[in-house]
């Protein structure tokens, strides 16, 4: 590869499958949908098209990148699989099955918070944002149902946030300059 070549950032792929597919499961979390079109994109655009990103993280020694798009990749197919599972009678899903699959991914999303804050702030206010709709669905499994509407607006924001850091990432490719600014970092 000659220097004058660049690589594609991994980010906007990885960014894309978990806004999107963020975004329809509040959807059906909302009951405007039903769960086939967050079950196609937890396998294919939140899932595959997040794993590929993060591996192509990895290769540009992206270690947040790689852990984040491995690991939420891993979640959407996880959560299809359940899904399935529970479809095809394999296994009978309970609330609080759904809803301890959900408090360790609380766990690692507040782990991920802290170094989220360190990039930029657009990167602190997604991870913000997906840490209190993480607790909010952890609440909503654990006694409080009607929370799962509250966690569906709140990670609608989630999901337009990542969309706004793709959106910056190639806009600044294609403009040149930095059309969508992701301000400071919380944390120097």
């Amino acid at each position: 590869m000659s220097e004058q070549q660049t690589l594609g950032n991994p980010a906007v792929v990885g960014l894309a499958g978990f806004g999107l597919t963020t975004m329809i499961l509040q959807i059906h979390n909302l009951g405007f949908c039903g769960i086939g079109p967050v079950l196609a994109l937890a396998f294919v655009f939140g899932g595959a098209a997040q794993l590929i990103a993060g591996y192509q993280e990895f290769k540009v020694g992206n270690n947040f990148g790689y852990s984040a798009f491995c690991s939420y990749g891993a979640f959407w197919i996880a959560l299809g699989i359940i899904w399935l599972l529970n479809h095809f009678g394999i296994y009978r899903l309970s609330g609080t099955d759904v809803g301890w699959f959900l408090v360790v991914w609380t766990l690692y999303t507040a782990i991920m918070w802290i170094p989220a804050m360190k990039i930029h702030g657009m990167m602190a206010v997604t991870f913000t944002l997906l840490l209190i709709g993480f607790i909010l669905l952890d609440l909503a499994h654990f006694g409080f149902p009607w929370l799962t509407k509250v966690a569906g607006v709140e990670l609608i924001f989630c999901a337009l946030s990542a969309w706004y850091m793709m959106a910056h990432v190639i806009y600044a490719q294609v403009f040149g300059r930095d059309v969508l600014p992701v301000g400071k970092p919380w944390i120097k």
